[in-house]
This record gives C-alpha cells, structure tokens and sequence, in this order.
C-alpha cells in the first residue's frame, strides 16, 4: 500500500518533522472554515488504496482539532482510502475516564466511538491519562511512551542524589518506571483536590532533603499542582527542582505559575505545541516525530511496534 501522511492543523510543524523523518511528502489536503464556522475538508491527493495517517493531536482548541480529525477521517474513508491511521499524540478528553461521581460523562469513551465512527481503523497514540482507555476502542490501539526520550535527557545531564517524585498517587506506577530508568529514589506526594484543576497538598512519602527532585507526571495543565509540589519540596529541603511531562498544555497562567515557581526547568514533548506567548525560558521541549515516525513505518509494514521499547 502505498503510504500517505495527513495533517489538521492542530501541529503542522510535528507532522512536517515525521515526514522529514520517513522520507515522503506531506499529503495535500486543505482544512479550513465555511464562512459560518463550520470545518471545510477537502483531500487533493488521490488516497485510493492509501495507507492514510492523520497527524491531529486533539490539544487546544481541542473542539475544533477533534472535528477537524473526524472530518477528515470521514474524507478519507469516502475517497476509498484502505487503511485510516489516527496519529494523536496527544489523546484529548482523556480525564473524564470513568464515572468518579453521579450524572458526569465518559467523555474518554464517547471519543473512542466517535473516531470509530468516522472511519479510523486504527489509533496511534502517546502516554494517554490512563492506559485503560485502550479498552474503551474497539480497533487497535498502539499506545506509544515517550519515556525513553525524556529519561535520556536526563541521564546525559548526569545527575547526582536524585528522586523522582509522583505527584499523586494515581501516577506511582509511572514514576517508579521512570526511577528505575534514571537510578533514583521514589518519592509521592499524597494530594487532596477538592475542585477540579485545584490541590492540595498533604504528605510527602519520601526524602527530599538534600536532593535533586525531578516531579513528573503525564501532562501539565493549569500546573497549578505541579507548582504546589515544587513549593513543598522546595520547603522540605530540595536543592533542585525539575519537571517532566509528556504534553504540555499550559492552559491559562501556566506558564506564569511555572516562571514564578521553584522549578528550575520544565521538561515537555511536542506533541502539543508550544505557544510563543508568555515567557518560555524555563521549559524545554524535546521531539517525539523520530518514535512517531518509526512507529507509523512499523505499522505500514505490518512489523512490531513493541519492539521499540525493548
């Protein structure tokens, strides 16, 4: 089959970098707007008999990427593409995972369908908020980590006395991984959120004093908890703070509460990309597209992707 790589406009610069990557040119296609809104799809190239891969990661405005992949999904599959491949490095509605209280969606679920739905027959995803969602699809998922790219940052700034701290308990298992990969110690953080995008934070489970503390959670948000964490260790005796994360939403003050905080350094992907408004200097972003890129190659030659993280 031949191989046809698409892109929203939701990271075009990430799509470019995988096709740079792969050898092949980025497929035509022009996504825009009817002049009441409404998302314009049209595919130029001929992807009759194509193995089709949509780059869209559904990050903010996360509405408008999401149909904007649907749409394009449903072009694709109505130009008799053979295969439709939703590359979405980052899976948005992702927190919505499962009904925590009375009356509240599974929008996590209600996502799956959809993309079903219109025509993708396969997704390909990075470090989702809970790795069960895979569950929710019933096409294959190849759920990619974008842990060996970051813990090698790390290692090659070869850090002494370091602990990994989870900031909640819910990404132990991540940050134990994590530790294990970079030689350091564990630390968690036992947090109470009595809002949504608010915490508070109660115990630290570990040592801190003294040491070289990397947080590292999924993705950062309002990093209103993650600054909070910063705060605390700091108080306990940290001599250096860190931050990793795979997606970097920084919705809102984010980047102000990261420019204001203890860390020195926030560590993200490009899965999302970053905005150039508000200040940048303390977050580094490493790139995802050589792990995409050999991934989406493995799958249209029908090879392993497990084989990436052994």
């Amino acid at each position: 089959m031949k191989l046809k790589i698409i892109s929203g406009n939701a990271n075009i610069e990430l799509a470019k970098q995988i096709t740079q990557k792969l050898g092949v040119e980025l497929s035509e296609a022009k996504v825009g707007h009817f002049s009441d809104g409404e998302i314009q799809v049209k595919i130029v190239d001929n992807v009759r008999g194509a193995d089709c891969f949509i780059i869209q990661p559904t990050c903010p405005s996360v509405n408008e990427n999401l149909m904007e992949l649907l749409i394009i999904a449903d072009a694709l599959k109505r130009a008799s593409a053979r295969r439709i491949t939703a590359v979405v490095p980052y899976y948005g509605y992702a927190r919505q995972d499962r009904k925590a209280e009375p009356r509240v969606p599974i929008t996590a679920r209600l996502v799956a369908n959809l993309l079903a739905t219109s025509g993708v027959t396969r997704l390909l995803t990075m470090d989702l908020h809970a790795g069960q969602i895979q569950g929710f699809f019933d096409i294959p998922v190849d759920h990619l980590y974008a842990k060996p790219i970051l813990s090698k940052y790390f290692q090659d700034k070869n850090l002494k006395d370091v602990a990994v701290v989870s900031p909640d308990a819910g990404g132990v298992e991540r940050a134990r991984s994590f530790a294990k990969l970079i030689h350091a110690d564990l630390v968690i953080v036992d947090k109470r959120r009595p809002r949504p995008n608010e915490a508070s934070i109660m115990n630290i489970i570990g040592e801190v004093k003294d040491k070289t503390c990397i947080i590292l959670d999924d993705l950062v948000d309002t990093a209103g908890t993650l600054t909070k964490v910063a705060d605390v260790i700091k108080e306990k005796g940290a001599t250096k703070i860190l931050a990793v994360a795979s997606h970097g939403v920084l919705s809102g003050e984010a980047k102000q509460r990261v420019q204001n905080s203890a860390l020195e350094e926030l560590v993200i992907t490009d899965t999302i990309p970053l905005s150039k408004e508000g200040p940048n200097d303390k977050i580094v972003v490493l790139s995802v597209a050589p792990i995409l890129a050999e991934a989406i190659k493995r799958i249209s030659n029908d090879e392993s992707i497990s084989a990436l993280f052994l």
